[in-house]
């Protein structure tokens, strides 16, 4: 606890103190607890905590809610208790996060039982049990409302631990958090009333944890989906950082140009799947240089005419490599294209106008601005107003016109805060984020391929 903040100490204090009290009824002589119920949701719902390979235990959620609906208040926040304390914790300190997520879901499933019963959900299992009792109706309505109960509280309690343990504001904290707790429910309100009517009906229990086997697959599903995303975003970090080391003098430049791919195309309207292989194409547009001799790639002086044309492979060689990685999808184009010009003159097919891929437009875009306003061991950075002024200058020739104006409006609406790279020394940003004005560039091996003066291409790049 003393790694935490005060007031996340007294937070979390007080999330256990008020779970304890919301369960103490059950202590009560009087207390009619069907203690069996509460001793197999409970067990259950620690098992499917403790021992299923998923991101989250959130798959067995159904059996928080059969809880809500079977159980008093009380008894219902006892379910969640021993998951919580036995469930995997990969951050310190363990004991801590453990007590906060006991109590978190304590509250939340009280609080979904108390709203199943203020709007009558147990009377209409009872008439569940018996077919000629109308009323089941009313159960329908009374869960997926407890459901949503749960989800909220479990998200505010939440967004609350972030605010005072991390520091993070509250817009930051909350932002996305009630609409990803809330979602889950729409499925598991309907499936925690099917557990609840299965376990009163003559079938008993052992039925009832049935309905937990598609929710078991759908989690295994999800949990295959979440790992093969984690495997391409480790395949990405691989052949970046491979690149990075091969050409120290554009370390950072591969996520520089991801991030400014990205504001380009949010203003052009994309989004989801489209949104993320831009980024990726524009992580990835310089993994061709793995195959270019270094030397050529370190050179500090003008490049021979041989020199230059084995450089400007480094698209062929870049699409060659990802070829066979079916996720990349889109981004391929944009790896082989990005150096195509807009007048024909570019490489390596010579491409013109609408011929050159909508992502290569985007990302050639992207390249020239960061090498552009990027500090350098040959040359320091331009301010983001000379770079922007630049892009319009060659916008028609060189650039798409539409996708110049994306960035020039992105730039105004968000700003830019370029890092420079780990080689080159480093100018105090002001205000804007901008470096001081350049010096005249001394002309060597760019990142994107040296070319002989003067240059046409902004930020020296071809």
């Amino acid at each position: 606890m003393r790694a935490l903040p005060l007031g996340a100490r007294a937070y979390v204090l007080s999330a256990v103190l008020t779970g304890a009290l919301c369960a103490a009824p059950v202590l009560r002589p009087q207390a009619a607890v069907p203690w069996a119920t509460v001793i197999l949701l409970a067990a259950v719902y620690a098992v499917g905590s403790r021992t299923v390979r998923a991101p989250s235990p959130e798959w067995c959620g159904p059996v928080l809610l059969t809880g809500a609906f079977l159980l008093p208040p009380a008894a219902a926040a006892l379910v969640a208790v021993p998951g919580a304390l036995l469930g995997r914790v990969e951050r310190h300190p363990a004991p801590v996060r453990r007590a906060w997520r006991a109590a978190q879901l304590s509250l939340a499933v009280w609080a979904a039982a108390y709203v199943f019963r203020a709007l009558g959900g147990p009377y209409a299992l009872r008439a569940a049990e018996n077919p000629g009792v109308p009323g089941f109706p009313r159960a329908l309505a009374a869960a997926p409302v407890a459901a949503l109960v749960l989800g909220l509280v479990t998200a505010v309690l939440e967004g609350g631990v972030l605010v005072l343990a991390e520091r993070r504001s509250a817009r930051a904290a909350w932002r996305g958090r009630h609409l990803s707790a809330l979602a889950p429910q729409l499925v598991h309100g309907p499936a925690g009333l099917a557990m609840a009517v299965l376990w009163r009906s003559p079938y008993g229990p052992g039925a009832a944890l049935l309905v937990l086997l598609p929710m078991y697959v759908c989690a295994c599903v999800f949990a295959l989906c979440h790992r093969e995303r984690a495997a391409h975003q480790a395949t990405i970090r691989a052949l970046v950082q491979a690149v990075d080391i091969k050409d120290r003098y554009t370390r950072g430049h591969s996520e520089r140009v991801g991030r400014a791919s990205v504001l380009i195309a949010r203003e052009l309207g994309m989004n989801g799947d489209r949104l993320e292989a831009l980024r990726i194409a524009g992580i990835l547009h310089d993994v061709g240089k793995l195959g270019v001799p270094t030397r050529l790639l370190r050179k500090n002086g003008p490049l021979t005419p041989e020199e230059r044309r084995v450089i400007e492979l480094h698209p062929e060689y870049g699409h060659e490599m990802v070829r066979g990685i079916r996720f990349l999808g889109e981004a391929r184009t944009a790896i082989l294209h990005h150096h195509e010009r807009l007048d024909g003159s570019g490489y390596p097919y010579g491409l013109a106008g609408a011929q050159i891929p909508e992502f290569a437009r985007v990302v050639a875009v992207a390249d020239a601005f960061d090498a552009m306003t990027s500090t350098r061991t040959y040359s320091r950075a331009r301010p983001v107003d000379t770079a922007v002024a630049e892009l319009k200058r060659c916008a028609g020739t060189q650039f798409d016109p539409r996708m110049v104006r994306a960035l020039a409006r992105a730039l105004d609406r968000h700003g830019w805060h370029a890092a420079v790279t780990a080689d080159a020394r480093a100018e105090a940003p002001d205000e804007r984020g901008n470096v001081p004005p350049p010096a005249p560039l001394v002309r060597a091996a760019a990142a994107d391929g040296p070319q002989s003066p003067p240059p046409t291409h902004p930020g020296g790049t071809p």
